[in-house]
């Protein structure tokens, strides 16, 4: 199927980043309504918006995806990069799509002042765990959520 390249999202990834980003959220036990799904869409077409999108390519099907944004970071008064979402479908796991778009994410950052990317996973998804850990620091860091 051929190496795993990066770019940005397009206009023709549509329908492939609304079945990538519904199973996603199937993954996480989430139903993604369609104002959900147009709602994110929208704001990954605007460029003024803060979120961007990655996509993971192998050959010419899109295969992965992930979501990030620039946010200010108070520790380095610099910026910083939070990775929203990150998605590879089942069969191309292990392929290396995941990794690629943790570097793409890194080279954004580079050539944009730097800073740190982070992100979180769910305690259980062991399998991301350990791609995570192949290619950043885990941190003691805890996560806490407050519904408002």
């Amino acid at each position: 199927m051929g190496e795993v390249t990066v770019r940005a999202i397009e206009e023709r990834d549509a329908a492939r980043w609304r079945e990538l980003f519904t199973a996603y959220g199937v993954f996480y036990e989430t139903a993604f309504d369609d104002a959900v799904l147009d709602g994110v869409w929208a704001w990954l077409m605007d460029a003024e918006h803060p979120l961007f999108c990655l996509v993971a390519e192998r050959g010419t099907e899109v295969v992965g995806f992930a979501h990030v944004r620039e946010q200010p970071d108070t520790f380095t008064a610099g910026p910083g990069w939070f990775l929203d979402d990150l998605y590879t479908a089942p069969e191309s796991r292990g392929t290396g799509a995941g990794s690629a778009l943790i570097e793409a994410i890194a080279d954004h950052a580079r050539t944009r002042g730097g800073g740190t990317v982070r992100w979180i996973t769910a305690a259980d998804n062991e399998r991301a765990q350990r791609v995570y850990d192949r290619v950043a620091t885990r941190t003691a860091w805890v996560t806490y959520e407050k519904e408002v």
